[in-house]
C-alpha cells in the first residue's frame, strides 16, 4: 500500500496494483483488518458511520466500485462473483491474509461470495439488509420499486428526494439531526456511477444466486435485519439466517435500509462483540 497516514489515523486514497484499479482508504493504526464492502452505487465513504469508530481498534478499508467514485471503469456486465474477486485484490494489495468482512445490500451479497469462494481469508462474515438471491423473494415493496426507479432514473432533484425515503422510515427522517444527516446525504449524493455501470450493477445483482449455497458457511456470522427495510425485505434475513448455519440475527424493528447510518452506535456496539468472538 502506498497511501501515508494523515492525522487522524487514515492513508490517502491508494489505487490497486492490478487492474482495473480500485480506489481505497485504510483507516487505523492497529487492530483486526476489517473490511467493509459497499452497496448498490454508493462509494465506500458511506461507511463513514462505521469506520470512524472502529479504526481505533481495528484496521478498516472500505473501498469504491469498479466504475464507482475514484475506481476505474470496470467490465460492461460485471457479477457478484467478479466483485468479490475485486475485494480480494484489494486484501492482496494490503498483505491481508484474513478480514472480518462486512457488506451492506450488494455489498453484503459480495460478502456471501467472498465467504463462500475463500472462506481461509475471513475471520468473521457480517451481512447487512441482503439477500441470498431467491428472484422473487427479492424483490423490493412497490413502494421501495418506485422510489428506487425514480432515484435511479429520474433527475438530481428526484434522486434528492427519493433517497432519503428509501432509505429511512418518515418518523426517524422527522426527527433526525439534520446537519449529521445532510453531510451523510452528501456522501451517498456524491460523484454518480455512469448509467453504464449502474445498470451493470442491477444486472449482477439479479442474477445473484447464492441460497443453496449458504449452508456451506461456517464463519461466526452476523445477520442485520432493519424491520422497516422498503428494498430489501426484513424477511430476506429470515430465508438467510435459515440457511447460514449458528448465524445470529440482529433486530432493528424501527430501522431502514440504511441502517448503517440510522444505527449507527449500536451496529458498531455489536461489530465489535462480533469480530471479538471471530478473534478468539
Amino acid at each position: 500500500m502506498d497511501g501515508v497516514s494523515d492525522s487522524d489515523g487514515a492513508s490517502d486514497g491508494v489505487l490497486t496494483d492490478t487492474e482495473p484499479r480500485l480506489a481505497y482508504r485504510v483507516f487505523g493504526e492497529r487492530g483486526a483488518p476489517v473490511l467493509f464492502v459497499m452497496g448498490f452505487g454508493m462509494r465506500g465513504g458511506v461507511w463513514g458511520p462505521q469506520v470512524d469508530e472502529l479504526q481505533r481498534d481495528y484496521l478498516c478499508c472500505h473501498y469504491d466500485h469498479l466504475g464507482v467514485g475514484d475506481s476505474e471503469r470496470g467490465p460492461l456486465f460485471p457479477t457478484i462473483r467478479s466483485m468479490a474477486g475485486d475485494a480480494l485484490r484489494i486484501m492482496d494489495d494490503l498483505s491481508w491474509d484474513s478480514v472480518h468482512v462486512v457488506g451492506v445490500s450488494m455489498g453484503g451479497m459480495i460478502a456471501q461470495e467472498i465467504a463462500l469462494s475463500a472462506p481461509d481469508r475471513c475471520r468473521t462474515l457480517t451481512l447487512v439488509a441482503t439477500h441470498g438471491g431467491a428472484p422473487a423473494a427479492s424483490l423490493p415493496t412497490p413502494e421501495g420499486t418506485w422510489l428506487f426507479a425514480r432515484g435511479l432514473f429520474g433527475g438530481q432533484e428526484a434522486r434528492l428526494r427519493s433517497l432519503p425515503q428509501l432509505l429511512y422510515p418518515d418518523e426517524y427522517l422527522k426527527k433526525v439531526d439534520r446537519i449529521a444527516f445532510d453531510a451523510h446525504m452528501g456522501e451517498r449524493l456524491g460523484k454518480r456511477a455512469s448509467l453504464r455501470t449502474v445498470n451493470g450493477q442491477l444486472l449482477a445483482v439479479w442474477r445473484h444466486r447464492a441460497e443453496r449455497r449458504l449452508s456451506q458457511i461456517r464463519l461466526p456470522t452476523l445477520l442485520v435485519r432493519p424491520g422497516k427495510d422498503i428494498l430489501v425485505r426484513p424477511a430476506q434475513t429470515d430465508r438467510l439466517a435459515r440457511r447460514i448455519p449458528h448465524a445470529e440475527v440482529l433486530r432493528f424493528d424501527d430501522a431502514g435500509h440504511g441502517v448503517t447510518f440510522q444505527k449507527a452506535a449500536p451496529l458498531n456496539a455489536a461489530l465489535r462483540e462480533h469480530f471479538a468472538r471471530g478473534d478468539v
